[in-house]
């Protein structure tokens, strides 16, 4: 039986910089509630729900395509997060720190297509 989706690295990853992202965005401008601040987090869940649903289906291909949509989230919330320094809801540092984290992940994603394309292969 093959590993829960609690069990990779990648997921555990995408858990810790969600709740990053929530944490930052709580210090965002009231305004931007239902703006930049929902987007982010919208698109820092899909991260690690779209590991989590596509390790959930039968096959590596299916699970290959929802590794692709998380990683589009993740371009999401690094596009989402250069807007909110240039806007200075963070701060030049916690943004090149978060963007780092989302530099690994992105990685850990790639890693993981590549391994299921060569398994495929």
């Amino acid at each position: 039986m093959s590993a829960s989706f609690k069990d990779l690295r990648v997921w555990q990853e995408a858990m810790r910089f969600t709740v990053e992202i929530y944490r930052a965005t709580a210090l965002f401008p009231r305004h931007e509630l239902y703006g930049l601040s929902n987007q982010l987090r919208r698109a820092a869940v899909s991260i690690p729900s779209n590991i989590a649903e596509g390790k959930g289906h039968r096959s590596d291909r299916e699970f290959g395509t929802f590794l692709h949509h998380s990683r589009g989230s993740l371009l999401e919330v690094q596009t989402q997060l250069m807007i909110a320094k240039e806007l200075q809801y963070i701060s030049g540092e916690e943004a090149q720190r978060m963007l780092a984290s989302a530099d690994a992940i992105g990685k850990s994603l790639n890693s993981l297509i590549n391994s299921l394309r060569e398994k495929a292969a």
